[in-house]
């Protein structure tokens, strides 16, 4: 004979979350979300993704703030939508309205304030925006080292050598002498990178890779519900909600998410100093 169902209050809550994330970020669940993306968010992507870098510095001044006391004006700046909304994350916030509503019907839901509520489902849906683009930034990492055998952090480590086979490429079709020649004589002497070409294949990339992040979590929300991640962010930020207690400035998936940008810039001041 099966043992009865646990019937404690926490004990229920978690299973409604597992039932949650198991249909909203399942694979089947994923590719459903998704579909809110196609149409005005690709067009809002390339400028989130050139907001991100704003986002950091605001949220780390917020957390600076914080440290020294300043609450009002840390909560304000912590507060601030710096990115522009997607369809494909006001999905997300309304799915997760939807949860609340069902914990509520049920008893289980936090007794904090709604507009609590809306903040951490917002901080909620932006550190799900930062789990993407760190799945972007490995497939962009993992690009590098399987096409040019190095370490691309980012799209601007990456833009150079794309430019570089680009030109060479053109360069060894356009030889007066025919590709064999060459591909001998530009293998000597390889063909000089334009700034101009390096700049117009790094915006490219830029298009490409916010394209690549607004669908990241077609993967990378099934891994997340796998591995249980899903399930912890969302039960910690009940917990939180219980304790009447708002969101940290930035979440780590934040930091993790501009290493990309870091590599980036440190990979350029190396290649600069040689």
């Amino acid at each position: 004979m099966s043992a009865p169902a646990d019937t404690r209050p926490l004990t229920q809550r978690e299973n409604e979350v597992r039932r949650f994330v198991r249909t909203r970020f399942g694979v089947r669940g994923s590719l459903r979300l998704h579909r809110a993306a196609l149409g005005a968010d690709l067009l809002r992507a390339p400028v989130n993704v050139m907001l991100s870098p704003v986002f950091l510095l605001i949220r780390l001044l917020a957390w600076a703030l914080r440290s020294f006391g300043a609450t009002r004006p840390a909560a304000w700046l912590a507060s601030r939508r710096i990115f522009l909304a997607s369809d494909l994350g006001r999905q997300v916030e309304a799915d997760l309205d939807g949860l609340m509503v069902r914990l509520t019907e049920r008893g289980l839901a936090p007794k904090a304030h709604p507009e609590t509520i809306r903040r951490a489902i917002s901080a909620y849906v932006e550190t799900r925006n930062a789990v993407a683009e760190i799945t972007t930034s490995l497939l962009v990492l993992s690009g590098g080292l399987l096409l040019f055998y190095r370490a691309t952090p980012g799209v601007m480590s990456l833009a150079e050598p794309v430019a570089q086979m680009r030109a060479q490429s053109r360069a060894i079709e356009e030889f007066a002498l025919g590709n064999w020649a060459g591909r001998m004589w530009y293998g000597v002497f390889p063909r000089e990178i334009a700034m101009g070409e390096l700049i117009l294949t790094g915006i490219v990339l830029t298009v490409i890779a916010s394209v690549v992040t607004t669908f990241a979590g077609v993967i990378a929300d099934p891994v997340q519900s796998w591995t249980g991640l899903h399930r912890r962010r969302l039960m910690r930020m009940l917990a939180r909600l219980d304790r009447q207690q708002e969101a940290a400035p930035m979440a780590g998936e934040h930091l993790l998410a501009r290493l990309g940008d870091l590599g980036d810039i440190a990979s350029s001041i190396w290649r600069g100093l040689r």
